[in-house]
């Protein structure tokens, strides 16, 4: 039984870590909550910093989870800018900050998140060389944006993935000229496959953005410190002003790790292995969010999802299963985007290889369709394009696996809801 003599500590300041907070509260736990997060900044969402906020179309306050007087009117202790150093399971201690400090926990939840890949080539010290993942990295990739469009500059983006692809088309509503570099022989290969990551290559040829595929940065050349150009590994060289590695986000693991904790497989895409009730190998300790690789019972596999929605329940998730409440998390995973005049929602996993055939509702020329990712008459995933208001059918259509007529999937006329009645 949980009482109010008990505390839980949770590190990290991400959604996830807010939400867990909020739920504990929420569900009527009366003792010490306390938040430790390596950032300065109170407890923010991350989507914005490559949608709105990153467009100039959002103000700063509006990507944090709770306005900031909300920690002292719930009674959540919060320790900014502090780095959780070590935790002692023996004792049940966090250890945090330069000087030693440490507090003892009843149940602990690490909401630690994950950290930008880092390019591993010659100049990447330069200044002109950006990652996208903090608020801080935010704030500055939106002022380098803007000076590039007043001044005609060239961003070079290594990596054509969600990030690459939003900030590419942040970059060109700016003005700036905008290459991208991708290994792969489409953007987004290995999420939507050739068909689909065709369509978003079509998309930002027409505002004028470049691809480069096939091909990977091996240097960033420079001078006096500022980027001159970008070359890959087929010879070829881009003049450019700026940088932006986005290449992917590792999980941040290294606490777990030096604490003894069990984690993932590398196949399962790292992170800190835990149970449906994210729980980790010691059962006082729970993770969530982008740093946990759960089990999911719907596909079969344990998954590591990095996107928002993951975050905003799997925080709230854990906080009930550390109160002692009965649950399985198993959530569908969800994502959204926005590029241009194009907005998509994504339900489901269909990594390449696990499907048959890619199924298309509507109109993909005109960019308004659903696009269904299916194997042995089951839906996998879904991906609405400029549709809105069809999520649940889609997740209803996952979470069944009830077999389908694929010739009805491919038909707006037919009700989605009707295809598993």
């Amino acid at each position: 039984m949980v009482d109010a003599d008990q505390t839980f500590v949770i590190v990290g300041g991400g959604l996830a870590g807010a939400k867990a907070a909020e739920t504990l509260r929420g569900e009527g736990f009366s003792g010490r909550v306390i938040l430790i997060s390596d950032e300065r900044d109170h407890p923010y969402e991350r989507p914005p910093l490559s949608k709105g906020y990153l467009l100039g179309k959002e103000e700063r306050d509006s990507v944090f989870v709770h306005e900031p007087a909300w920690y002292a009117r719930n009674d959540i202790e919060l320790h900014l800018g502090q780095t959780v150093v070590a935790i002692d399971r023996a004792a049940k201690t966090v250890h945090y900050g330069d000087d030693g400090t440490h507090v003892r926990y009843d149940k602990l939840l690490l909401a630690t998140g994950a950290e930008p890949r880092r390019l591993d080539i010659p100049g990447t010290g330069l200044a002109g060389v950006h990652h996208l993942r903090r608020l801080a990295h935010a704030e500055r990739l939106k002022g380098v944006l803007a000076h590039l469009g007043r001044d005609n500059g060239h961003l070079v983006i290594a990596g054509g993935g969600w990030i690459g692809l939003e900030v590419a088309a942040a970059a060109r509503e700016y003005g700036a000229e905008v290459t991208v570099v991708e290994p792969s022989a489409t953007p987004l290969h290995h999420v939507l496959g050739p068909e689909l990551g065709q369509l978003f290559a079509e998309l930002h040829r027409e505002h004028g953005v470049r691809f480069h595929f096939g091909a990977r940065l091996t240097e960033i050349v420079g001078q006096d410190g500022m980027v001159l150009a970008a070359r890959t590994d087929d010879g070829e060289e881009h003049p450019c002003h700026d940088v932006l590695a986005a290449i992917g986000a590792a999980p941040r693991v290294a606490l777990a790790e030096s604490a003894g904790l069990e984690l993932a497989a590398r196949e399962h895409g790292g992170g800190i292995a835990v149970d449906e009730r994210l729980r980790t190998s010691d059962p006082d300790i729970h993770a969530a969010g982008d740093a946990a690789s759960f089990p999911h019972g719907l596909f079969d596999t344990r998954l590591r999802v990095e996107h928002w929605a993951n975050a905003l329940n799997g925080g709230p998730a854990a906080a009930r299963a550390m109160l002692g409440q009965d649950v399985v998390y198993d959530r569908v995973p969800y994502f959204f985007s926005d590029q241009y005049d194009l907005g998509m929602e994504y339900s489901g996993w269909a990594p390449p290889g696990s499907y048959d055939e890619v199924v298309i509702r509507g109109d993909a020329g005109k960019r308004e369709f659903i696009a269904f990712w299916v194997k042995e008459g089951r839906v996998l995933a879904g991906m609405n394009v400029n549709v809105w208001d069809v999520t649940d059918p889609i997740q209803h259509l996952i979470r069944t696996r009830a077999r389908v007529d694929t010739e009805a999937l491919a038909d707006p006329h037919v009700p989605l809801d009707s295809l598993t009645s």
